[in-house]
């Protein structure tokens, strides 16, 4: 009986820690301004509209020479895939979530590349 109320305990401990974990990524995620390198995914949300973001992340996709094969936009989000010369796949989502604001994700490849994501960041600021 005694081992089995420690190991609960324990269990129960370390699963505390754990999801405080994932509520201090997931806060930090949602602050203006903010960029964080969440599970493969570069995750910001910008001071900017759906439509100046969109069009800042294409040029600056045609400035990096990365080929966009994919794009579409409505009002609410937006989502442009696009190629590196390796053939790995970069997705950009877009999703306005309030006036004026805007949520921007970058991925590359399957798992992420966290590098690659921040340098594509960075030219996508340049252009807005």
């Amino acid at each position: 009986m005694r081992k089995g109320q420690v190991f609960l305990v324990l269990l129960l401990s370390g699963a505390a820690v754990l999801a405080q974990g994932c509520v201090v990524a997931a806060v930090g995620a949602g602050a203006a301004g903010t960029v964080a390198y969440v599970r493969g995914d570069l995750e910001t949300v910008e001071t900017v509209g759906l439509d100046a973001l969109y069009k800042a992340s294409l040029e600056a996709l045609d400035k990096l020479e990365l080929a966009v094969i994919q794009k579409a936009k409505d009002a609410m989000t937006a989502e442009i895939i696009s190629r590196d010369a390796e053939d790995k796949k970069i997705r950009i989502k877009l999703k306005s979530t309030a006036e004026g604001m805007t949520e921007l994700s970058i991925r590359i490849g399957m798992f992420g590349d966290e590098t690659k994501s921040r340098l594509i960041y960075e030219a996508i600021k340049k252009e807005l």
